[in-house]
């Protein structure tokens, strides 16, 4: 789960240098993307989209996996 929070921070951060922290990227996930998925379990959240752990466990584990899916238009999610 903390990888692909992680992931997601990197996506959103597009690539520039900074240091992981997986909390900070929890964070951002929670305002970010709550509105449409559950970001941890026992986090309130929509069901618009799949919670992040089904997400996760449909991805490899890698950052490039994530990148691409979150760049793949597929509505209702914005593009990012």
């Amino acid at each position: 789960m903390h990888r692909l929070v992680l992931g997601l921070v990197l996506v959103l951060l597009g690539g520039t240098a900074q240091a992981a922290d997986p909390e900070r990227g929890l964070q951002l996930a929670r305002t970010w993307c709550a509105q449409c998925h559950i970001v941890a379990p026992g986090d309130a959240g929509s069901d618009a989209g799949p919670p992040f752990s089904v997400v996760a466990g449909s991805l490899e584990p890698d950052g490039e996996s994530l990148r691409q899916w979150l760049l793949a238009p597929h509505e209702p999610m914005p593009f990012l």
